[in-house]
This record gives C-alpha cells, sequence and structure tokens, in this order.
C-alpha cells in the first residue's frame, strides 16, 4: 500500500510525541487493554487507574531500555490516531509498538507503516523485528507482509518474536 493508495482524508504522517501528548498516549495503550478489561468487574475509575499504572510502567520500561528510539504520533490527515515507537539498533530495527486507536484500524495506515519500516530495514541490510502477542490480531497482518516467528512463544507463554528480512 502507497501514500496514494489510502484515502485523501487519511494521508499517514509522524511526528514526535510531545509532553503535552500524554492524554492522548494514555487513551492509546488503553485501547490495547480493551477487551481484556472488559472481562474483569472493575468500575471506570479502577479501569482507569489500572491503565495509567500500566501505561506509566511501560513508558518507563521503554525509555530506559531504549533511550535513542523514536517515539512518534502517527497522524491520519493531521489528526492523532496512533503510536509508533522504533529502535534503531546496530543489528536490528526493532518496533517498540506501533497502535492506532480502534476507529482507524484496517484502513491501511498501519501497513504503510510497515511497509517504510520494511523499506527502511532493507536499504541498510537490517531485520525488522517486533514482538507480537499470540492472540493479538495484528499477527496475521504481520505474516501477511512476510514477518516469520522467530521462536515459539517466550517463557511467559505469551510473546512471539516476529522477524522481517528482504527475500
Amino acid at each position: 500500500m502507497t501514500q496514494e493508495e489510502i484515502p485523501a482524508a487519511r494521508r499517514v504522517t509522524l511526528r514526535p510525541v510531545a509532553a503535552d501528548d500524554e492524554g492522548f498516549l494514555v487513551k492509546v495503550y488503553g485501547s490495547t487493554r480493551e477487551d481484556e478489561l472488559a472481562r474483569v468487574p472493575w468500575s471506570e475509575a479502577q479501569r482507569a487507574a489500572f491503565i495509567r499504572m500500566q501505561f506509566d510502567a511501560q513508558q518507563l520500561h521503554y525509555r530506559t531500555h531504549n533511550p535513542t528510539a523514536t517515539y512518534d504520533i502517527i497522524l491520519l490527515d493531521g489528526r492523532a490516531a496512533g503510536r509508533l515507537y522504533v529502535a534503531r539498533r546496530d543489528y536490528e530495527i526493532r518496533i517498540l509498538d506501533i497502535t492506532l486507536l480502534p476507529e482507524h484500524r484496517g484502513g491501511g495506515a498501519g501497513t504503510l507503516l510497515l511497509k517504510e519500516l520494511m523499506d527502511e530495514a532493507a536499504s541498510v541490510g537490517l531485520p525488522l523485528n517486533i514482538y507480537v502477542e499470540s492472540y493479538n490480531r495484528s499477527l496475521g497482518l504481520f505474516e501477511r507482509l512476510g514477518f516469520v516467528k522467530m521462536d515459539r512463544p517466550d517463557d511467559d507463554g505469551v510473546n512471539y518474536l516476529l522477524e522481517w528480512r528482504r527475500g
């Protein structure tokens, strides 16, 4: 998929995360936990507190272990729609996170961004990697794009390391 194949109102761009994006980023993170949280008998306040705690822990982990990564907001037609975090290392390009809000999923923006990262990885001769939960719907997208499972799920039994290399 190319920019030209995405409807004009859905042009995809990136901009670096700014301090005032935190509320939006919490919302994006929360959208990844909706199915799971629908099964717990918590109040909205409890769910919000859980999301906030988990978001803070995730951000601390990403920034501590990937201080030179890029942390970007995905924009569709100039409007914030998701996040893309990428660590470029000497031996790989690692997608730390790519998430679109539910109303923006399935429209081609994620595929476009992944293909751009695949082109980047190919141009520098590095593999492109990402961890994906075994139950995540996006697993099929990655497999269709040519990512392969590098191992069985981690010791936690949940996450696959997927890798793409120029064929």
